[in-house]
């Protein structure tokens, strides 16, 4: 099978792999080469494969689609960070997706002055208003 992870600037991965483990919304799964083809929606967490050359390798996936069409799993999702190592790959896991829980969350406060603000601008307008 041909792995392909894609985020929305770049093809993070693009190996032949054996296996494809993955976590879904009701449970982790395993594809296989003759596997029937399939979607799945991504929760957030480790997506696992083994080589061709029976190496395993981990990849940390935001929440994201999973299409398996014949020899080929397509993976899109938001974020995704590769890894050899568990332990190395939480580590990296957690300091890149605190990071970007911390910059949605200023983005969010910011949007919600920005709303705050024209709200209050309406009905200021509102009341001095012909």
């Amino acid at each position: 099978m041909q792995l392909q992870v894609y985020l929305p600037t770049e093809t993070l991965l693009d190996v032949p792999a054996s296996k494809v483990i993955a976590e879904a919304e009701d449970g982790a799964f395993c594809l296989l080469p003759r596997h029937v083809d399939c979607v799945a929606a991504l929760v957030p967490g480790i997506l696992s494969y083994v080589t061709t050359a029976g190496e395993e390798r981990f990849l940390a996936v935001d929440e994201g689609i999973l299409v398996k069409a014949a020899d080929r799993v397509r993976v899109s999702t938001l974020n995704a960070v590769t890894g050899t190592d568990l332990t190395e790959l939480r580590q990296t896991v957690d300091e890149a997706f605190r990071a970007l829980e911390e910059h949605e969350r200023e983005a969010r406060s910011a949007l919600a002055r920005l709303e705050a603000g024209t709200l209050r601008r309406f009905i200021e307008g509102e009341a001095i208003g012909p």
